[in-house]
């Protein structure tokens, strides 16, 4: 992210009205320009292999719940619908990951265009993939709270109504991320960032307002639809016997601890952040310095989620089991299948080489 200073603001105000004695102004340290460069090596290096380890997570997790979730033959219920969904927007924010390690290590050397792109395809999965487990949380309440067995054709069919209105909402959200740009870190630099780049109206009014929206749509309406919904479930699972109940409770638990352990902090930095750019905190380098690692570990943090999200709604799940050992064993046969096939074909033209010979 982009820091724009007024080099006038970071003077003593009293040298104001000493200008006609010809003393000259005397910079602040404490409020003087914050040098700006890029990451040191470690850092760097860390949070390089932070994000590759989540990479090479991320793909493999969720093409294995897509492609169980797509070959299954039975009818999908709302929750395998949200959770296909969920995979695609998790698999396609992972894609973007190569090219901010690219940056990490050498700047942003993918141009205007790409800058924009990436940005949209990350914020828009970003958003549909919180909204999707919005989603889940309410089937999973009308499910165990308000079963009705009955509705389950029209709840198919609103489904997939909901899902291409959520990806349309997170696309429509993510549209500020074409204010992103690729610029020189300095002037004399060689060194790019890709960073916002309000230049219409007021650049700080524009970021409150696309933030505003990232806390509200992003992470505490999704948490607010997701605390209500399990914590009735939960309530409702309490005063029911059997394993498989308490077993879906520990996996709602483990949902909302995930949750808040991956977003909560890139959401507080990022409210930092907010704050320190509306004069809210007192100004400081070394606190300017901090809060811009911090995001960037945060960050990383957060898309650790889309790795956590596989494992949480599906490999846990007994009937995602279930399913992915039907699905193996239908591979299997049709493999084996193939192969008999193909030995009685290839026996059938060793006889016929043998009969000619």
């Amino acid at each position: 992210m982009s820091i724009t200073f007024n080099f006038e603001d970071y003077f003593y105000p009293e040298n104001d009205t000493i200008h006609d004695n010809h003393t000259p102004y005397v910079v602040d340290p404490k409020t003087s320009p914050c040098e700006t460069r890029p990451l040191d090596p470690t850092p760097a290096l860390v949070l390089c292999s932070i994000l590759i380890i989540i990479f090479f997570l991320a793909i493999p997790g969720n093409l294995m719940v897509g492609w169980v979730i797509g070959t299954s033959r039975q009818a999908l219920t709302p929750s395998d619908v949200y959770l296909f969904h969920l995979t695609i927007a998790d698999g396609l924010m992972a894609l973007t990951i190569p090219f901010w390690v690219a940056a990490l290590v050498k700047g942003w050397i993918f141009g205007d265009f790409m800058c924009k792109f990436l940005n949209l395809i990350f914020e828009a999965n970003f958003y549909t993939s919180i909204l999707f487990l919005a989603c889940i949380s309410i089937d999973r309440y009308l499910v165990i709270v308000h079963a009705a067995e009955s509705l389950r054709s029209r709840e198919r069919m609103c489904s997939r109504i909901l899902c291409a209105a959520v990806w349309a909402f997170g696309g429509a959200l993510a549209l500020p991320a074409l204010f992103n740009d690729a610029t020189k870190l300095e002037p004399d630099s060689k060194w790019m960032i890709c960073s916002e780049n309000f230049d219409i109206g007021r650049a700080s009014s524009w970021r409150h307002f696309t933030r505003a929206f990232l806390h509200i749509f992003g992470f505490f309406l999704p948490l607010a639809v997701m605390i209500t919904c399990y914590s009735i479930t939960i309530a409702r699972l309490l005063v029911t016997r059997g394993f498989r109940k308490h077993r879906a409770m520990k996996v709602i638990l483990l949902v909302v601890i995930a949750f808040l352990l991956c977003w909560t902090p890139y959401h507080l930095t990022m409210m930092v952040d907010t704050a320190l750019r509306a004069d809210l905190i007192l100004f400081d380098c070394a606190m300017r310095r901090s809060v811009n690692l911090a995001l960037r570990v945060t960050n990383s943090v957060a898309l650790l989620h889309s790795c956590i999200n596989p494992v949480l709604y599906a490999f846990v799940g007994e009937k995602f089991r279930r399913n992915m050992m039907l699905v193996l064993q239908r591979k299997v046969r049709q493999e084996r299948a193939s192969g008999s096939k193909f030995s009685r074909s290839t026996s059938q033209t060793s006889d016929n080489n043998g009969a000619v010979l």
